[in-house]
């Protein structure tokens, strides 16, 4: 299997963040500065925001993963609107790479971590991010106008993050973890069925 086909750590059998990371690594090159106010799938962040979501999350959840929990892993996502660093090109592939190989260790998918203020289980800080890059990885996508693909066992680990809970006893609509999914055919394709499930449009487009 190629290199960037593989999904999983060969060390553990662990979702291997790599391959997503890179994907975004990869699309920044189409990304100049007179798109930076381009609107996103994610309606209060332009582009711009956006890749400063990502070089906060990058940052959030590598520091998560080493367990060293201080102000990065500290700081909610919803807290302020991101601010974009001047050298933003140098830095954020540099966050993405160092974010997915602090996953590769096992170490860091084990015991309790921290990511956005919220204390939670190893193995499920690593699957949020994992998720976060595949996810805004096709936001990203789709605002600048690039293609998108993401593998089969990336896909499977998101869509089991994401799956809404079970109807309540007395009714009350499943919501899924962010917000209501939207519907799609029982045939989409898996990154479609991940997107939706996301609460965004497979189909969305700037300015449609």
């Amino acid at each position: 299997m190629d290199a960037q086909e593989t999904t999983t750590s060969d060390a553990a059998g662990l979702p291997d963040l790599e391959p997503a990371a890179r994907r975004i690594a990869e699309l920044l090159g189409s990304v100049d500065d007179s798109g930076l106010e381009r609107p996103t799938p994610c309606p209060d962040y332009a582009v711009r925001e956006l890749l400063g979501h990502l070089a906060g999350l990058a940052a959030a959840f590598r520091d998560a993963a080493r367990k060293d929990l201080g102000a990065s892993t500290a700081l909610a996502p919803d807290a302020a609107l991101p601010v974009l660093d001047d050298d933003w090109r140098r830095t954020l592939p540099r966050r993405l790479e160092e974010m997915a190989a602090a996953w590769r260790s096992p170490a860091a998918w084990t015991g309790m971590t921290r990511a956005g203020g919220v204390e939670l289980p190893g193995d499920v800080a690593g699957a949020v991010a994992l998720n976060e890059l595949v996810v805004h990885g096709w936001d990203l996508a789709r605002s600048t106008g690039q293609p998108y693909a993401a593998g089969e066992a990336e896909l499977r680990c998101c869509e089991a993050l994401l799956a809404p809970a079970e109807d309540s006893p007395d009714g009350e609509e499943a919501s899924g973890l962010f917000g209501p999914p939207v519907p799609v055919p029982d045939d989409a394709p898996p990154l479609d069925r991940v997107i939706a499930l996301s609460g965004r449009r497979p189909d969305w487009r700037p300015g449609g």
